[in-house]
């Protein structure tokens, strides 16, 4: 661990919401990393006991900086934040970082690589595993629609716009199935700035058939909650497993970019494995 790593803080002292100068020149001082446990003591999670693996996959598609002649060079990554870590990664920190990097000098892509691995897993306290691809090796972005059955088409009244559990229900007795649900119908808010955050989720169980009119009553409900990517996701990961006790679960959503970044969470009991990176057609 680099001790000269941020210290992790509530999402209240984020930039987030606030005017920022871009710096252009490589700051790692720019991330500002969050303790994840905060928000997962509101949902019941025991410090060290996680009820789930997984991962948070972001894609940045503005990233830029200068050979060693000052040439720009332009290209896409991926970051893969583990679950355990102990901390994430503020979005809008993660941009002005990327950023810091325009005007900066760095003798090679791999280079360039290294330093990110280097500054992300000290602020998240954990490997995080980074990959970069120039634009001039013609990376191509899959678009696919989501796996499993469409809930978007049920005929449901809600009103309620707040995380409700008590929508969700599975079947008592009855056989054991397996199934992939997906909704484009996510939508929640950030934590700070209250800005809507666009999302496409899918639910993959085994076990008890969930009741579909209510779990898209769930997902709807979140309508006008605030809080992270990836703390929305766990929630309702731990309400899936809790209210319909199913034998092995994953949730995981594809947000809409914002400043050049979208952020993917995936959480598993771990009998599923991350899906492929494939691009949800509003990303």
């Amino acid at each position: 661990m680099n001790p000269s790593a941020p210290l992790a803080h509530g999402a209240e002292s984020s930039p987030l919401g606030k005017p920022a100068d871009y710096c252009d020149t490589y700051s790692p001082s720019l991330l500002f990393p969050i303790a994840r446990q905060i928000k997962r003591d509101e949902i019941g999670i025991v410090p060290g006991k996680l009820p789930f693996v997984g991962e948070d996959l972001w894609n940045a598609y503005e990233l830029s900086w200068l050979n060693p002649r000052g040439k720009p060079v332009v290209a896409l990554a991926t970051f893969r934040v583990p679950a355990d870590s102990p901390r994430l990664i503020e979005s809008k920190s993660l941009k002005l970082y990327l950023n810091s990097c325009n005007q900066t000098r760095f003798e090679s892509a791999e280079v360039v690589q290294a330093t990110f691995v280097r500054d992300l897993s000290d602020a998240a306290g954990a490997p995080v595993a980074v990959e970069i691809q120039a634009l001039g090796t013609t990376p191509v972005r899959v678009i696919a629609p989501p796996p499993g059955e469409s809930l978007d088409e049920l005929d449901i009244d809600i009103d309620t716009y707040q995380p409700c559990p008590d929508f969700l229900s599975a079947a008592t007795g009855g056989e054991e199935v397996s199934e992939t649900l997906h909704s484009h119908l996510l939508k929640s808010n950030c934590l700070v700035t209250g800005q809507p955050d666009w999302g496409c989720i899918v639910v993959r169980y085994v076990g008890p058939k969930i009741e579909r009119a209510g779990l898209l009553r769930y997902i709807v409900s979140f309508r006008k909650h605030n809080e992270f990517h990836e703390q929305c996701v766990e929630r309702v990961f731990c309400d899936i497993l809790q209210r319909c006790r199913p034998q092995a679960l994953a949730v995981w959503a594809r947000y809409t970019r914002r400043g050049g970044l979208d952020i993917n969470p995936f959480r598993s009991t771990g009998f599923f494995l991350p899906p492929q990176n494939e691009a949800e057609i509003r990303q």
